[in-house]
């Protein structure tokens, strides 16, 4: 965890709101970073928005694989849409106040659906390991009861942790200084404005990155080194390139998301800044939900066909 500059202990108050600084060092480019976010954010909701409805609408993709799919696709337009549109807010009018509630309830919502993304990750990635490593018992394994109790797992898991570990953190006592240095209210840039020891703290963030990032990475890992050794065991050069380029789209997406996070976390004290913080931040919780759509497009013939079936009719 970073350690912000904290202000002397005796000029301790009882703060009821924050500001988000976000981009205020770079007032010039102010209207530009309305603009580019703006356009961003219309693409994610477009693009996952199309996802999600292909995916429920065409027969074809009734499969598990795009099930996993049409479920990420909604999640990252509810993740971006607890960030994105509070710094469209803030360049637009230059108040960037938020209040202590409103501040905690962001985070929390923030780590609730960063959790729900890496465990559907891990379970898209199981999926693709059945599908490649067993297909013969493929359909008993993921049946449709597997596939929904697997998306709900996802999605439910990480609440109570991220609830009280959202508590925890707002239970601590700030100093003087309101300003987080960050776009959204992020765990790092919160714990630098506390005072006092913070531990305990810091402990509980580095076992929430552990449980709810390199776990799942982990069996991410696990899955796919079975899925390339099975691949490679394949007689066929048009089976093993058929098996790569399903695969290829989700482990983008992956690389994405845990790279920036884990970067983001799990990186050594010395290594935080703040600047850095929220270059990584823009990764995980702008440009994964951005690029998802144009990564699971652009090679999938399956999603291609129901595209141009959804634009004919």
């Amino acid at each position: 965890m970073m350690h912000y500059p904290k202000p002397p202990e005796e000029n301790l108050t009882t703060l009821v709101e924050f500001v988000l600084l976000g981009f205020a060092d770079a007032p010039r480019l102010r209207w530009f970073l309305f603009g580019l976010f703006f356009a961003i954010y219309m693409i994610i909701l477009l693009g996952n928005g199309t996802i999600l409805i292909i995916t429920k609408v065409d027969p074809n993709l009734h499969t598990p694989m795009y099930y996993f799919l049409g479920n990420f696709s909604f999640l990252e337009i509810c993740y971006v849409s607890t960030t994105l549109p509070r710094m469209l807010l803030n360049l637009a009018t230059q108040r960037r106040n938020i209040s202590l509630v409103a501040c905690a309830a962001q985070m929390c919502f923030v780590l609730i659906l960063g959790a729900t993304e890496c465990f559907l990750l891990a379970v898209m990635a199981y999926d693709r390991h059945v599908a490649i490593c067993q297909p013969l018992h493929y359909p008993l394994l993921m049946n449709p009861k597997v596939c929904t109790q697997l998306v709900t797992g996802s999605w439910i898991s990480g609440i109570p942790f991220q609830i009280g570990q959202t508590i925890q953190i707002f239970s601590v006592t700030f100093c003087g200084s309101n300003q987080i240095n960050h776009f959204f209210c992020d765990i790092p840039p919160i714990l630098g404005l506390a005072c006092g020891e913070i531990l305990v703290n810091e402990m509980m963030v580095y076992l929430g990155a552990m449980l709810f990032l390199f776990v799942p990475f982990l069996l991410i890992l696990v899955s796919y080194s079975k899925i390339i050794s099975t691949i490679l065991k394949l007689p066929s050069a048009t089976s093993r390139a058929k098996a790569f380029s399903t695969c290829s789209s989700h482990l983008a997406v992956v690389g994405l998301f845990f790279g920036s996070s884990i970067i983001t976390y799990l990186r050594p004290k010395s290594d935080h800044s703040a600047e850095m913080d929220k270059v990584f931040s823009l990764f995980y919780t702008i440009l994964t939900p951005m690029f998802n759509p144009i990564i699971y497009t652009l090679r999938n013939k399956d999603v291609i066909l129901a595209l141009k079936k959804l634009f004919c009719k």
